[in-house]
């Protein structure tokens, strides 16, 4: 069974940092691309915000290019979204999800297994 556990989440004032984990099993976590999506309250979830293909390829979308990184430690069958300088509209529950189609990235990624998210608040 494939599984997925984000954690991570929390308050946070505005301008701070999170480090969201994504913690994979049931599949072979070097074959899959993994990637992380969001959705702010009241409003339907946003396309991508960032990928790690198998190859260690990685993208991130330009709503939040330069403030939050992906990385994976294949060690642990971990993803990471590393969020810097975040801000109000940041606010969401946060989804990581995998591709088995592990060289997929950015916009080509197809979220076929999900999470099933972590609260991410941002106050002022």
């Amino acid at each position: 069974e494939v599984l997925l556990v984000e954690s991570g989440g929390g308050l946070v004032e505005t301008g701070g940092s999170l480090r969201l984990a994504c913690a994979a099993s049931g599949f072979t976590f070097d074959d899959y691309a993994i990637g992380w999506f969001r959705q702010a309250p009241g409003k339907e979830r946003e396309g991508v915000l960032c990928t790690s293909s198998r190859n260690n390829s990685t993208y991130c979308a330009d709503s939040v290019k330069g403030r939050f990184t992906i990385s994976r430690d294949s060690a642990k069958n971990t993803v990471y979204l590393q969020m810097n300088s975040l801000k109000l509209e940041d606010t969401a529950v946060y989804y990581c999800a995998a591709d088995p189609r592990g060289r997929r990235n950015g916009m080509d990624f197809y979220a076929k297994y999900w999470g099933q998210g972590t609260q991410v608040t941002v106050s002022s």
